[in-house]
């Protein structure tokens, strides 16, 4: 179930609840990602993002090269459904920040704008999944939550802004949309070709047979 985006009331926690909590979070992970609490009261740990995006992605060959400039070295595709990411961040690390760094961590040269992120989460046996406001801190959702994925996950999205804004994609953008379309329905002509040749077959076979003298 979707809902609103929401803003998560924060609690601010003193140093000593900081540090209870995350040696509670430590002692519950099983993956070795664990919190670490420095000195200036910042702490700094993972989280992992699932990738739900309907739409391809614009990725850079040239990771020198600047980003969100129109570019030949440029390839679109679509990212495999279910991909999780995790990212090394820290307390103080927005939402905007979180989206930023993942794309960068793999060249993507889409604006961020044009991403969300989402926080999934059981309650009363349901799961609900809302839109985050940029200026929540992952981290500190991961803290309160504690480590299993089942409580809190979070996912990054398309913006839902009901029709697809083209004008905010660049030419090469959209050139490499209308290749992966002009790609997807070649293929599948050539799906519907082969099916109905091998319908054909069956038939003119079934017609020698019921043709066939004696």
């Amino acid at each position: 179930k979707d809902v609103q985006k929401e803003r998560e009331p924060h609690v601010y926690l003193s140093k000593e609840e900081v540090k209870e909590k995350i040696q509670s979070y430590n002692l519950s992970v099983t993956d070795k990602l664990k919190m670490t609490l420095n000195a200036n009261g910042i702490y700094t740990g993972f989280i992992k993002v699932q990738m739900e995006l309907c739409r391809p992605i614009t990725v850079q060959s040239s990771p020198s090269q600047e980003r969100y400039a129109p570019s030949s070295q440029e390839t679109a595709f679509y990212l495999p459904d279910g991909c999780v990411n995790t990212l090394h961040i820290s307390s103080t690390n927005t939402v905007r920040e979180v989206i930023e760094a993942l794309l960068k961590k793999f060249f993507v040269a889409d604006n961020p704008a044009k991403f969300a992120l989402y926080k999934r989460c059981h309650k009363e046996d349901q799961v609900y999944t809302c839109k985050l406001s940029d200026r929540e801190h992952p981290l500190y959702l991961r803290l309160v939550a504690g480590p299993k994925t089942e409580m809190l996950s979070f996912v990054l999205r398309e913006h839902e802004t009901g029709e697809v804004m083209w004008e905010a994609f660049s030419i090469p953008e959209l050139q490499n949309f209308l290749r992966i379309l002009d790609k997807e329905e070649n293929d599948q002509l050539q799906i519907l070709k082969n099916r109905y040749a091998a319908y054909r077959g069956k038939l003119e076979e079934a017609l020698r047979g019921v043709l066939k003298p004696g």
